[in-house]
């Protein structure tokens, strides 16, 4: 079989392999729209496509449809998904367009040639032009409704999660939407103890940022939205970077950042926290989570605290950046779902992310074995990092992944210990090539992915085979955030026979993407400094058994109970993503042949959690957390909603002392007492009791073999 050793395209494509779900979105910008034949006229100067704008969209769709990946369906799918993509950019949560409105938009899209992208451009900006004087419109009646103070005991429900709901057919039926917003805004408020004066100013401030912004939305923003919503169109990881976005995804990959070690995205006109960067101030000081909302950033211990709902997510990021070491303050909801409803105040202190905070690092765990004890060892990789810039120097000791896991093997082996779990829950990815050199360290070398360009052409990549660096017993452990990178290597270990893959069943990210500087093809640099660059879909990963990784991810050999749900979160929760398929397997000798042993596995597993109280605990609280975020609607009423707030609050606490019980803690009396650090990672402990299992079980087929060779003799 032929072997093939990481190439220089791989090299150069190994950045882009995160999971889409964790990068920065380009969000939900509140911009333009001016105004149209059945709209109020406006004094702002009506915004027309600039001929600049006009040669990016012609080249950017050249681009999609020479080189993206993917094998579309009838060109009516994409030109509709186009359509949808952008009004989920301009109007998410649907509080402002009206269903004439998007029909006609639709219709438009549709009825273009795939070619046609000057037709299609225009039909963004008329649609600005409608979006901006509907915002204007609602904002002011919206001001109007503020005058009357809200009684907040109707017995009705707010629909926080809108992004599915119908269009508003009137504006009768928009007038009906916004009264139940405003009544959920005020509430929340009140419930937060802010007086009555204080809501009405707070929320007059958040509805016209909704207006000043769509006021100022300039020909460019247009542009950016319509172009990212064609890419988008295509699959979620392909998407256009401006300039400016440009800029800022240089600094997240080089690690370059003063803020607070964040990940973040729009959901409808909130900032939603993603995930927390390892060693990151954020999730350092342990005072924030993902699916958290950020509603308000103030700069230093004393600064105004800005509402930052309906705003552009580049100008929170900007707000929330500063002077290395400065104080940052961020007011924060809960998850939806959540039981408390009202907002917290969390202070961070900015300051770059050390490699040396994401890097990979061990422990051991001791577990009674018969009459001894075992020692398993844990390498913990939080992401596959590279120094690249020191690669490309020729440094002969930059940072790698790689060269980090094989020395903590080497620590441990001289530590001694009889197994080892390698820990990659949270990674969302990283470099490829890490990936491949973490993956030969156990298989020895070999083809470790498939990778399939658009054009048919496939490569093997891996390490020239060599002995493995640990050839002992092996289990990796995943969750539903391991994502690209994290699932190639363990695809691998599941291929080679080389260890068992434990967990929940992973992201499934599994595509490439490529960046195209579109100054190289003939775009000038616009106002804002250049042309923008185009982040493109233009292969796909495969193990060595043929399988892909796209859409399903990896699927463990022992499942682990998580909270999130394969429907809401992971590839299959995106718009518009690339289906599942395989090609062809290689051949490849496997280590051992854990199957055989797999069965009796799950059976000391299952045995272990049935008469687990501290598993049974864990798993009832993750049910209900799952139960909880499946409710998006909440009351407006405020005496229920303090009933509702208060026995999910107390149904929390009950479940979460029942863990607490289970290790031999002292119960807590409320929820702001939880920390989930206090109790043992019950994951990792599974883990290791499976390293272990599989040492007893390797160890009775020793015996049982040497006592049969006895019996029959050579």
């Amino acid at each position: 079989m032929s072997r093939k050793t990481i190439s220089k395209s791989a090299l150069i494509l190994s950045l882009l392999l995160f999971s889409g779900a964790f990068a920065v979105a380009l969000g939900t910008p509140p911009v333009t729209a001016l105004s149209s034949a059945n709209a109020e006229e406006t004094d702002k100067q009506e915004l027309a496509p600039q001929q600049h704008d006009l040669e990016k969209a012609r080249v950017v769709t050249q681009l999609l449809q020479s080189y993206h990946y993917g094998e579309r369906g009838s060109e009516n799918d994409l030109l509709v998904d186009a359509a949808d993509a952008y009004l989920r950019l301009l109007d998410p949560g649907r509080f402002f367009l009206l269903k004439e409105d998007v029909e006609e938009f639709r219709s438009r899209m549709a009825a273009t040639e795939q070619e046609d992208s000057q037709t299609r451009l225009q039909a963004a900006f008329d649609l600005h032009e409608t979006y901006r004087n509907r915002v204007e419109k609602r904002v002011n009646k919206a001001l109007e409704m503020l005058d009357s103070t809200p009684e907040f005991d109707a017995d009705e429900r707010f629909e926080q999660d809108r992004r599915e709901a119908e269009w508003a057919s009137s504006s009768d039926d928009l007038d009906r939407l916004w009264e139940k917003r405003i009544a959920h805004d005020a509430l929340t408020l009140e419930l937060a103890d802010r007086d009555t004066e204080q809501i009405r100013e707070n929320l007059e401030r958040r509805y016209q940022n909704s207006l000043e912004r769509a006021k100022e939305a300039e020909h460019t923003d247009i542009t950016e939205k319509y172009l990212d919503a064609w890419a988008r169109a295509f699959d979620p990881h392909s998407s256009y970077f401006s300039p400016r976005r440009s800029e800022e995804f240089d600094m997240e990959m080089s690690l370059e950042l003063e803020g607070i070690g964040a990940k973040l995205t729009m959901d409808q006109d909130m900032t939603e926290i993603v995930e927390l960067i390892p060693g990151g101030p954020a999730e350092r000081s342990g005072e924030l989570e993902a699916g958290e909302r950020i509603i308000g950033v103030a700069d230093g211990e004393d600064g105004e605290m800005k509402d930052v709902v309906g705003w552009q997510l580049h100008d929170v990021v900007q707000l929330i950046r500063g002077p290395k070491e400065s104080t940052v303050r961020l007011k924060v909801m809960p998850p939806s779902g959540a039981s408390d409803t009202s907002p917290r105040e969390v202070k961070l202190v900015r300051n770059k992310i050390a490699l040396e905070d994401q890097a990979a690092q061990k422990r051991i765990i001791e577990k009674p074995f018969k009459d001894s004890t075992k020692r398993i060892g844990v390498i913990e990789i939080p992401r596959f990092y590279r120094d690249f810039s020191g690669a490309q120097a020729g440094e002969g000791d930059f940072r790698s992944t790689a060269r980090d896991v094989q020395n903590l093997l080497n620590e441990l082996e001289e530590e001694g210990i009889d197994g080892l779990v390698i820990d990659l829950r949270g990674n969302s990815g990283g470099a490829l090539q890490e990936a491949i050199g973490v993956t030969s360290l156990f298989t020895g070398g070999g083809v470790a992915v498939q990778v399939r360009h658009h054009d048919g052409s496939i490569d093997h990549l891996g390490e020239p085979e060599q002995e493995p660096i640990y050839d002992g017993p092996l289990a990796v452990m995943v969750d539903r955030t391991s994502a690209s990178a994290s699932e190639i290597l363990a695809g691998a270990i599941q291929d080679y026979g080389r260890g068992v893959v434990l967990g929940a069943q992973t992201f499934g990210k599994g595509t490439v993407q490529h960046m195209i500087d579109l100054s190289a093809h003939g775009l000038n640099n616009d106002e804002n400094g250049g042309a923008g660059r185009l982040k493109l879909t233009i292969a796909q990963f495969y193990r060595v058994s043929g399988e892909g990784t796209q859409l399903d991810g990896i699927t463990p050999d022992i499942v682990l109970p998580t909270a999130l749900d394969r429907d809401d979160y992971g590839e299959r929760a995106a718009e518009n993503p690339l289906p599942a398929n395989r090609i062809a397997p290689l051949e490849v000798s496997k280590h051992y042949d854990l199957s055989a042993i797999i069965d009796r596995l799950l059976e000391k597993h299952n045995q272990r959690i049935e008469e687990s109280e501290a598993f049974q605990a864990f798993q009832r609280e993750l049910d209900y957390q799952s139960e909880l975020r499946q409710e998006t609607s909440i009351a407006l009423n405020r005496e229920a909603r303090e009933k509702e707030q208060e026995k999910r609050e107390q149904a929390l606490v009950d479940l979460h002392n029942k863990r607490r019980e289970a290790h031999g803690l002292e119960p807590i009396e409320s929820r702001e007492e939880i920390d989930q650090d206090e109790l043992p990672d019950l994951q990792l402990k599974l883990g290791a009791e499976t390293v272990r299992d599989k040492i007893l079980v390797l160890n009775e087929d020793k015996e049982a073999s040497g006592a049969l060779t006895t019996i029959l003799g050579d």
